[in-house]
């Protein structure tokens, strides 16, 4: 073989080995064009490439603009939302004082000698505050809940003990309803990584909404892949609205009542943690799932 052909071959090498590294130093680079990992750091980071390719320092400069204008429109609606926490709250607590205040002068209108059709009237208005006052605390709870991703902090966690406890702090209401709950919890210890305290709202606003509205029966079902069932029996439901109770301000009429179910933060809450929330309607029982 003659030397021209040795150094042809020699020089196609060394352009294949400067190839190879002029790829696998774009590779590197397009992996540390990272944009998922930037958005979630709380800083004012952008991309930087370690590689002088013109095209790749574009593309980083103006994935760079975009991020830039993206942390100022998510600045904006954080302060934004933030200030609708504000006025929520405000209008909430605002709404409570005169409330409180109707409730009173109802009270002290029912000692009054009314005649039927007065305290058919009264009944009507009292009726009327009661629906206003839920859904006053539903809005307050819920200006409070906007910001709940940020705060959530989950741990190892027993679920047995969790509900055990829940259950316990309701035996009085169950005795005052003269209610004997069916309690089912399985032996084996359920661990699960959850917020805690959020779990627990979670439980108190199911078991109290399922206290309201039982008529008779209440059971609790814990199994052991961690998955908690909760059923009481009621006629206020039917299978078309109970697949609304988990919906924002959702309110249930009925001829003797109106009161909002107010699910949907348990929802919300079930969900930050990964979990799921189903309600179903068999046999004139609300059976409501848990799964975590």
């Amino acid at each position: 073989m003659s030397i021209y052909w040795i150094l042809i071959i020699i020089f196609l090498i060394l352009v294949i080995i400067f190839l190879i590294s002029k790829i696998i130093i774009i590779n590197l680079s397009i992996k540390e064009i990272n944009i998922e990992k930037i958005l979630k750091e709380d800083s004012n980071r952008l991309i930087t490439i370690s590689t002088n390719n013109i095209n790749l320092e574009k593309l980083a400069h103006n994935l760079n603009l975009y991020i830039y204008e993206f942390r100022k429109q998510e600045k904006i609606y954080k302060n934004g939302n933030q200030e609708l926490q504000k006025f929520i709250t405000n209008i909430s607590h605002d709404l409570r004082t005169p409330l409180t205040a109707i409730k009173g002068y109802i009270d002290l209108i029912r000692k009054d000698n009314l005649n039927k059709k007065q305290s058919n009237y009264l009944k009507i208005i009292s009726d009327k505050v009661d629906i206003l006052t839920i859904l006053t605390e539903q809005l307050y709870y819920y200006s409070k809940s906007l910001d709940l991703k940020d705060k959530i902090k989950k741990e190892k966690v027993c679920i047995n003990d969790i509900l055990e406890d829940v259950l316990v702090s309701y035996y009085e209401l169950f005795k005052q309803k003269n209610i004997t709950p069916k309690i089912l919890i399985v032996e084996k210890k359920v661990f699960k990584y959850l917020d805690k305290n959020m779990f627990v709202r979670v439980l108190e606003n199911i078991i109290s909404n399922a206290l309201k509205y039982s008529e008779d029966n209440f059971e609790v079902n814990l199994l052991d892949d961690g998955k908690i069932i909760i059923s009481n029996k009621t006629k206020s439901l039917n299978i078309t609205n109970v697949n609304k109770i988990f919906n924002r301000y959702y309110t249930l009429q009925t001829g003797s009542k109106s009161s909002g179910l107010g699910l949907s933060i348990a929802k919300q809450l079930i969900e930050l943690n990964g979990g799921n929330i189903y309600a179903k309607y068999k046999n004139n029982n609300l059976i409501i799932e848990i799964e975590i």
